[in-house]
């Protein structure tokens, strides 16, 4: 089966006039339900609804074609006895307009529109026999574990205060992870149950003194082969051999103190056999970064995010291919031969999330195969897995994550080994252990990635992972030295890109010399505003493109606290022929290009413009000061001064940047013209503040700035005018859905903290408050932490308007007064306040959807479905523009 194929199939059958009586057959059919099983629900033998027109098929889905309460109706299928007789998997009610669907199994929910089913199929896949994917909770267990693990790190550092000094910390991080894999070990039937626990504490003294030295004889045993053992007491000889690479080198152990042994008791007395790898091993390297304690798990990669990345990288492509050999022993081993040559490269993986998961869902397809080969074939004897450790590469800055990374590879081999055997009866033996992942500690900026997992054109690769991201402000002097390191070579601008631009670049150059592929999870600065036009151009050069992506979504795991970032994930390969898919948490679907911004659409690189593309006026920054804060005033300071000496009055004017329009602050500047300068010195407090003006540009080190100091009592920059005003606040909260214009009266002066459009027409206010303009400046501006920031030259000058007539932009004046009107309704309410969505009035809401609706009828003649639909749109429109701009400028230089 093919999921673009089914894909492409509903999107045809919800394109068909809808037929209650025979829609349901066509929708099994295209998700490959047996002919005979449809044969029998048509004749009714294998359909066990009671209303006509219901089809119940056991085990898999309840249908009803009503004009009612989708829900309602559905809430009273759920009640019908049948279903607890049944046991659908679904419950699926349309009317041919809409559709609601229940997942009995998982209790989601979907209710598209009808022509919108397609961008869902694969909520269905169940019906084909293939499960999506779903995270598991939190383990409480790892959550205890990491807590106690971190006390104990804590209390050896405190018995071996040396050890950092002397530069022991591989040693201990090493050592730890040997404490962590035999308390696992003794838990589960790796060893004897209890027993390195209940020896450690049965042959040492409770003051810990000589803790270290059987511990040392332990770890010794496990790395000698038994014949090998004479030397041993005879309470390590009881301890199997492990080998594996885990006990080889010779490292030190370190000193105890009474608390440390009493706290190693502790952690053995814990179940670890409940661990999670994938969760513990990113908790556990919190236990040697103190840091990230505050809050265990904030930083580690969830689960469901690793899957948004694994499934449409490889995940789906291995389903599909399992679906389409499912019934021929042929194909089933041709697709154990790519499982077994595929391999999965991390090159920041931390404790190693990616690769635990990637192996996990390997081995699980590779258990199907063989229950699936033992279905079909004649003769057939039970192989063990072939899925190997060694499939998987890291690279990682941290040494403890490294050495965490191993463990946690190895007990998810020992926990997939244990699900191995509870389905067939066997498994590969626990111990010896085999070698583990290829993780290797190291700068993945400088580490050559080849050397780490060589290029080969017979095996498909797929680097995976979530590099640390950091904005140019956060980045450190060695981060700042990686991006140089990286991008200085290539001729390009790169110190306003992201940390994670080193990644993406890297793979690029991997991916292009290899049969490679790649998808990294990173923030969404990087497709988005200026960074688009300095990353991706060298993409591209590479001959790849983005062969899916997932469109931004909030971070979530099951930690305390959530991280407040948003996310993508952007999937880059060589160029292809085959299937582009955009994800977002609402649907798939299939596309003819993704854009460097995530949308359907060119590849096009917005940049700054001098002047706009559309807009009929100018839009400017503000007035900068640029006084150290001495043409500023509050109010009282204002009042004094105009109370002593009122003829101060003139020289005063209010002044409006983004905090003072937003929340209302007042606040007030001298606005002295040149040919009032001596007037105003003759007032004392005046003459006070522009001799400290003076003083302060004379004091800089820049040399525009001290040729300033001739002119004190004026503005660094002046762009103001005396004229009626729209400010543009420079920052807008995510949390919004408008940008949050106003017009500002003559005779107030705009700082530089803000944009202005003077003598503008109140048409342009409407547009800069659309929701078509919001989206537009969410994408292509730049990012202050996650708010938008808005720009001028990036913003305003790229947006693209259609020709309007005299009677739209009266139409739209019309609307900007019913705006601004429903404001006034709220004296005393900030701008902040109204547009805060827990707080934005109904009344404000209504004329801001009024004014988006008028104006989105002028670019397409109806409504956007949603932001995707207006930027795409957007992003053609100025592409249009562009090739007509080029076409002039190449005209002109003809002429």
């Amino acid at each position: 089966m093919n999921f673009a194929q089914i894909e492409t199939e509903l999107e045809a059958l919800a394109d068909e006039p809808f037929d209650s009586a025979t829609f349901i057959y066509r929708f099994l059919e295209i998700y490959n339900a047996p002919k005979a099983t449809l044969t029998k629900l048509k004749q009714g033998s294998g359909n066990h609804a009671v209303e006509a027109g219901d089809v119940l098929w056991k085990n898999k889905l309840f249908y009803r074609s009503t004009t009612g309460s989708l829900p309602d109706v559905a809430d009273a299928m759920l009640a019908d006895p049948l279903v607890k007789k049944h046991n659908p998997r679904f419950l699926l009610v349309t009317d041919g307009a809409d559709v609601y669907c229940r997942d009995l199994k998982t209790d989601q929910t979907i209710d598209p529109r009808f022509t919108r089913l397609n961008e869902h199929f694969m909520f269905f896949l169940p019906l084909a026999n293939i499960e999506r994917y779903e995270a598991p909770t939190e383990n409480p267990a790892d959550i205890k574990a990491t807590g106690r693990v971190a006390k104990l790190y804590d209390a050896i550092l405190e018995a071996n205060a040396d050890w950092i000094e002397r530069d022991y910390t591989h040693d201990l991080n090493q050592f730890m992870t040997r404490l962590l894999f035999c308390f696992f070990a003794e838990d589960t039937s790796i060893f004897e149950k209890n027993v390195f626990t209940s020896t450690l504490m049965n042959r040492t003294q409770e003051d810990g003194s000589d803790t270290a030295t059987v511990l040392d004889l332990v770890f010794e045993s496990m790395n000698t082969k038994v014949e090998s053992r004479s030397h041993l007491p005879d309470y390590a000889k009881q301890f199997p051999y492990v080998n594996g690479g885990l006990f080889r080198d010779k490292t030190q152990v370190p000193k105890f103190s009474k608390r440390a042994r009493r706290l190693l008791k502790e952690c053995g007395e814990l179940n670890w056999s409940d661990i999670n790898p994938d969760i513990f091993g990113s908790m556990i390297q919190a236990v040697a970064q103190p840091g990230l304690r505050e809050d265990m798990g904030m930083h580690y990669t969830s689960v469901p995010n690793i899957m948004k990345v694994l499934q449409p990288l490889f995940l789906l492509s291995l389903e599909e291919e399992f679906e389409t050999a499912k019934d021929s022993e042929p194909k089933l081993k041709k697709l154990l031969q790519r499982i077994y040559s595929l391999r999965v490269f991390d090159p920041a993986c931390g404790s190693g999330n990616f690769l635990i998961i990637a192996y996990k869902e390997l081995r699980k397809l590779e258990m199907r195969v063989f229950e699936r080969q033992k279905a079909i074939a004649k003769q057939w004897s039970l192989p063990m897995t072939e899925v190997a450790l060694t499939q998987f590469y890291g690279i990682e800055l941290t040494d403890f994550a490294t050495e965490t990374a191993k463990l946690s590879l190895w007990i998810a081999e020992y926990q997939m080994n244990e699900m191995f055997k509870a389905t067939f009866g066997k498994a590969p033996p626990a111990l010896p252990l085999r070698e583990s992942g290829n993780i290797v500690h190291g700068n993945a900026a400088f580490v050559d990635w080849t050397q780490v997992c060589p290029l080969t054109e017979d095996r498909e690769t797929y680097i995976v992972g979530n590099p640390p991201y950091l904005g140019r402000a956060d980045q450190t002097k060695e981060q700042k030295a990686d991006m140089a390191k990286i991008f200085a070579p290539l001729g390009v601008s790169y110190k306003n890109l992201d940390y994670v631009a080193c990644w993406y670049v890297k793979a690029a150059h991997y991916c292009k010399s290899g049969r490679a592929q790649c998808a990294l999870v990173t923030t969404n600065s990087i497709c988005q505003g200026e960074q688009v036009a300095l990353l991706w151009p060298i993409i591209y050069k590479n001959e790849l493109e983005i062969g899916f992506a997932h469109q931004p979504f909030k971070w979530r795991n099951s930690a305390a606290k959530n991280a407040a970032v948003t996310c993508v994930i952007v999937g880059i390969r060589s160029i292809s022929k085959t299937n582009k898919v955009l994800y977002s948490d609402a649907y798939h679907r299939r596309v003819s290009n993704i854009s460097p911004y995530l949308v359907e659409g060119e590849d096009l690189f917005v940049t700054k413009r001098r002047a706009p593309i559309s807009f009929e006026k100018d839009m400017t920054f503000g007035s900068m000061a640029n006084d150290g804060g001495n043409l500023l005033l509050s109010p009282s300071e204002k009042d004094e001064i105009v109370a002593r000496y009122p003829e101060a009055t003139k020289f005063f004017k209010r002044l409006y940047g983004s905090q003072e329009f937003s929340k209302g602050t007042e606040r007030w500047c001298l606005w002295i013209e040149d040919h009032d300068v001596e007037a105003a010195e003759e007032i004392p407090p005046i003459r006070t503040r522009i001799e400290a003006v003076r003083a302060a540009r004379s004091d800089s080190d820049r040399e525009s700035t001290a040729e300033l100091a001739a002119v004190p009592y004026r503005f660094a920059e002046v762009r103001h005018k005396e004229s009626d005003a729209i400010i543009v606040p420079k920052n807008t909260s995510e949390r919004r859905f408008y940008i949050t214009a106003g017009f500002i009266e003559a005779g107030s002066v705009i700082s530089d903290l803000a944009f202005a459009v003077y003598d503008a027409d109140p048409y342009i206010f409407s547009i800069i408050s659309s929701r078509l303009h919001y989206v537009w400046g969410a994408s292509v501006g730049g990012r202050f932490k996650m708010d938008p920031r808005y720009s001028n030259t990036l913003v305003y000058n790229t947006f693209p308007i259609p020709k309007l007539s005299d009677e739209q932009k009266a139409s739209l004046e019309d609307l900007a007064v019913e705006v601004l009107g429903a404001r006034e309704t709220h004296p005393g309410k900030t701008i902040s306040w109204l547009y805060d969505p827990d707080n934005m009035p109904s009344n404000l809401r209504n004329a801001h959807k009024s004014l988006d609706d008028a104006l989105e009828t002028i670019y397409i003649g109806r409504p956007f479905a949603d932001d995707v639909e207006r930027l795409q749109h957007l992003f053609k429109l100025y592409g249009a523009a562009m090739k007509k701009d080029t076409t002039k400028t190449k005209s002109k230089g003809a002429a």
